[in-house]
């Protein structure tokens, strides 16, 4: 989801490492600024989709698809990204996810046709995929377990929550008094000077266990899905009995089947079935698709509304979402005290009715809605429960796993929040374009997004519903940390 941070499990793995010779405060600055990168790209193209529609020449499927382009590469190619830093060492892989993300953001940039911003948000996707996990546990082998790992964790994780939070102000700013290009463009030279940091200070290391690298498993998943995705957005012109639809969703489909057989029989699977079995793992990861699915279009969906209906010029964009920023923030931040005094399972349910509540509210949205009276409070209620929701639901999945699996666990619920919103977003963006179609004007699109929250809300109570049923009734928060 836009905004939220992301999810740490601080497990400690096997490993031959050296530790690094630099400052522990430079290396906490080099691997939180590539993770900063990594995070703010996922919000701050919302508020500067309107200008990249006009500039390109985008259709509502590209739009779509600059923001999916890179969820989908991004959660698809995340435990890959993981495994590789394992292999290959978390320096290298660090150097070379940064220097793709560099690259692919001034490609972007540079996007003459709508097809090339496209490609470029891909690789950016894939990335920051490689780039994230390796900031996490650069983070994990540099710092001893204790204190000084813990507190270098919480920074890691305020610094993502950060990013989130900015994207859209930052999107804004740059828009307004630049061009859409800047949101791209920014990254370039804060991405080279991250690069030449680490290549100078960042020590090498690496699992000390020789383990293989599932390439095939990433492909497959990240096809899958991407096609189940295409198909779902291709109903909105031509139906859903429309050849051009069936068949994208048939072919995804076939393609996730593959990619369980493969992981089936692999050695070294990027995905182990075998965690699944666990009620904890696969009720969580069941929840947060359905979380992430109703709650990462919000600021898709809330952008395009205060622009193409409200008139908000992008720089006021940004500024109206600051207090839904500052809420998810808060939310994150008081979770782990609630989970002590509720228990995980009550808070994550507690956190998804808050938000389904705000979508329902947000849902009554009109042509003449106001700030104070349409954006504002259903936005804070959307925004706190999401960040109140996610932490517990990591915490219950990661409670059930082996020490050893944690890292894995909390990487899966990351991808999971990710696909669950890359889906979602075709879901509700189909939605909101078949009740645009049947009107005109402002009216037909605030009526379009507004439908969009309201199939969201439903989604998320199908989460909540999820969660009372098969979450299963545990004080997670110790094992979460």
């Amino acid at each position: 989801m836009g905004g939220m941070p992301p999810i740490a499990a601080s497990a400690t793995l096997p490993e031959t490492t050296r530790r690094t010779a630099a400052p522990a405060w430079l290396v906490m600055l080099l691997v939180c600024a590539g993770q900063f990168l990594v995070v703010l790209d996922v919000s701050v193209v919302n508020v500067a989709l309107p200008a990249m529609r006009t500039g390109l020449g985008l259709s509502e499927l590209g739009l779509q698809w600059i923001v999916n382009a890179y969820v989908i590469t991004f959660a698809g190619f995340m435990l890959l990204g993981g495994r590789a830093a394992d292999i290959f060492g978390r320096k290298r892989i660090f150097v070379l996810g940064l220097a793709l993300f560099t690259v692919a953001s001034l490609g972007g940039a540079l996007a003459q046709q709508p097809w090339q911003l496209i490609a470029a948000r891909t690789v950016q996707g894939v990335g920051a995929a490689v780039l994230s996990p390796a900031t996490l546990t650069i983070l994990t082998t540099s710092f001893p377990t204790g204190p000084a790992r813990t507190h270098a964790i919480a920074t890691w994780t305020a610094v993502g929550a950060g990013g989130g939070a900015v994207g859209g102000l930052v999107g804004g700013v740059l828009t307004e008094y630049l061009s859409w290009r800047w949101v791209l463009l920014i990254n370039v030279p804060v991405g080279a000077l991250v690069l030449a940091g680490a290549a100078l200070w960042l020590t090498e290391s690496r699992q000390g266990a020789a383990r293989r690298l599932d390439v095939p498993g990433a492909v497959l998943v990240t096809g899958g899905l991407a096609l189940v995705a295409y198909g779902i957005v291709q109903t909105e012109t031509d139906g859903w009995r429309s050849a051009s639809a069936l068949l994208p969703l048939a072919a995804g489909l076939v393609v996730i089947a593959a990619f369980l057989a493969v992981e089936a029989r692999a050695k070294a699977p990027l995905m182990p079935l075998g965690l699944f079995r666990l009620r904890s793992v696969h009720s969580a990861n069941g929840a947060m698709v359905l979380a992430g699915a109703a709650m990462f279009s919000m600021w898709y969906f809330l952008s395009l509304y205060v622009q193409n209906v409200l008139g908000y010029r992008p720089l006021e964009a940004g500024l109206s979402f600051i207090p839904h920023s500052l809420s998810i923030v808060l939310g994150s931040k008081i979770a782990p005290r609630l989970m002590n005094r509720l228990g995980a399972k009550t808070l994550a349910i507690a956190g998804a009715v808050i938000s389904a509540s705000g979508m329902a509210w947000q849902g009554t949205m009109d042509v003449d809605g106001t700030y104070l009276g349409t954006i504002l409070g259903p936005g804070i209620l959307m925004a706190l429960g999401a960040g109140l929701t996610a932490t517990p639901i990591a915490a219950i999945a990661t409670s059930g796993a082996a020490p050893a699996d944690q890292g894995l666990v909390s990487g899966l619920i990351n991808t999971s929040r990710q696909m669950g919103g890359a889906l979602g977003l075709s879901v509700l963006s189909t939605v909101a374009a078949s009740r645009i179609e049947a009107g005109h004007g402002p009216k037909a699109l605030a009526d379009g997004y507004g439908l969009a929250f309201q199939v969201g809300s439903m989604i998320l109570l199908g989460s909540i519903l999820l969660m009372i049923i098969a979450l299963p009734r545990r004080r997670a928060d110790a094992a979460h940390g």
